[in-house]
């Protein structure tokens, strides 16, 4: 028989089974509900990522479509522009398509490429620059000398055969041939890098100018005035460059007035030493930017003008200059109006290239001009009576503006005409007017001069004899 506490412990049993079997249900429905809201979470995770990745990969399709834009921008336009920007700064470079969308790495990059083409192309320019300048120098140095050596040909001719006039203005004609192509040697060898190619001794001011015009075509249109003693003269090491420069501004003097109009060049002597040249011409004139460039290019800093840079045809005139300016320490001024309309051009000569020369151990050349004769001072006796007396004084003489008087005509002392005291506006003045030589008158002067040559040479020849 069983005992009455068995079924109750069966029942405990029972009941103790049936609530660890209910915890381990609660327990395993808790785990998964934390496993399906894990697992929500990670798909929505999951979604998420995905969608910041396509996201990400649209951003990066566009800003690669963006860039690859750029870069195409940057060969097809940016590069060509730098080209000709490093030819001349008139050609503007263009920026980025999109400033703000190609953000600031990408532009440092894009400009970064612009930067290292730029020095890579101008150290191949100016590696082939120096090779054409080498060669050009070589050529025109030999091309000089054989220049000078044809000077010297035509010399001894001129020397030799005087009896034809009609051979003797064939042979200056010649020679003055040659002194223009040797210029033109000169300038292109000065440009690439070499000196002038001509030792002088100390050369007196005057006869400097008087030769370097002389190797112009047109150069009877020259009118040299000289307001500086005879014995100034130029150093011998500095005498050929500022030749060479004063030619040069004669040139662009001539080239840029009409064939009738004259050009004038002044020589005087400033208070504190110094020497100036200047040469006024009658022409158009210069812009500013030509002017700018003038300036720039006479200037001691245009050591790094290179031979692409002058131009088709290449002007080396100015840049000749600059070099000498360099090398020798004088100066020049291009960017002044002549009193005509025209250009002022100035070279001045510090004391230190100026030299006294010895008049009767050197005498000056026949040709070279000489120094202007200072005016009297003019007489004015009807002036002072009246302005004792009180009577007869023009009010506008008591004002201090005196009527200039009548010019004086020019008489066999060679005075100057007479000008007015007072500042007279130089913009209104008459550009001066060039008289075109008779061809027979010349020829006459030349075989004259040739005729006293060949008597003094025949004069000393018969004294050594004796």
């Amino acid at each position: 028989m069983t005992s009455p506490s068995e079924p109750a412990l069966a029942l405990g049993a029972v009941t103790v089974v049936m609530a660890v079997v209910a915890l381990l249900l609660a327990l395993s429905r808790r785990k998964q509900v934390r496993r399906c809201r894990e697992m929500d979470a990670a798909l929505k995770s999951a979604e998420a990522r995905k969608r910041y990745a396509e996201s990400r990969t649209q951003d990066l399709e566009a800003h690669e479509e963006r860039f690859r834009a750029e870069v195409g921008h940057l060969v097809s336009a940016r590069l060509p522009a730098l080209a000709l920007n490093l030819i001349s700064s008139h050609h503007p470079i263009p920026g980025l398509l999109q400033e703000k969308a190609a953000g600031p790495e990408d532009a440092e990059l894009l400009d970064s490429v612009l930067t290292r083409v730029s020095e890579i192309v101008l150290k191949e320019r100016r590696r082939v620059d120096a090779a054409a300048r080498a060669a050009l120098r070589g050529a025109s140095q030999d091309s000089q000398a054989l220049s000078y050596r044809l000077q010297s040909e035509l010399d001894g001719l001129q020397r030799e055969f005087t009896g034809s006039r009609h051979l003797t203005h064939r042979m200056l004609a010649a020679d003055h041939l040659n002194e223009q192509n040797l210029r033109l040697i000169q300038r292109t060898a000065i440009v690439c890098g070499a000196w002038p190619g001509h030792v002088r001794k100390d050369t007196y001011v005057a006869e400097i100018v008087t030769g370097a015009s002389s190797r112009l075509r047109g150069f009877d249109r020259i009118k040299i005035n000289s307001r500086i003693a005879t014995n100034v003269g130029i150093v011998g090491r500095a005498a050929e460059p500022i030749a060479v420069v004063c030619a040069e501004l004669m040139a662009n003097a001539l080239e840029h007035s009409r064939d009738d109009l004259a050009v004038d060049v002044s020589l005087i002597q400033t208070g504190n030493g110094n020497v100036s040249i200047t040469v006024d011409d009658a022409g158009k004139g210069m812009t500013a930017e030509a002017a700018a460039r003038g300036v720039r290019l006479v200037s001691a800093d245009s050591q790094d003008v290179m031979l692409t840079e002058l131009g088709d045809p290449p002007s080396q005139g100015f840049v000749a200059i600059g070099r000498l300016v360099a090398d020798y320490g004088f100066h020049v001024s291009v960017d002044n109006p002549s009193p005509y309309g025209g250009v002022r051009a100035v070279v001045t000569i510090p004391p230190n290239l100026l030299a006294s020369i010895d008049e009767e151990a050197e005498p000056p050349s026949a040709m070279a001009p000489q120094p202007a004769v200072a005016p009297k001072a003019e007489r004015r006796p009807a002036t002072v009576a009246a302005s004792v007396t009180g009577h007869g004084t023009d009010p506008a003489t008591e004002a201090g503006d005196e009527k200039p008087s009548t010019p004086a005509p020019d008489g066999a002392d060679g005075l100057p005409q007479r000008r007015r005291r007072g500042p007279a506006a130089t913009a209104g003045l008459a550009a001066p007017t060039y008289r075109a030589p008779d061809p027979e008158r010349s020829l006459k002067a030349w075989s004259e001069f040739q005729d006293g040559l060949d008597s003094g040479r025949t004069g000393s020849d018969s004294e050594e004899t004796q």
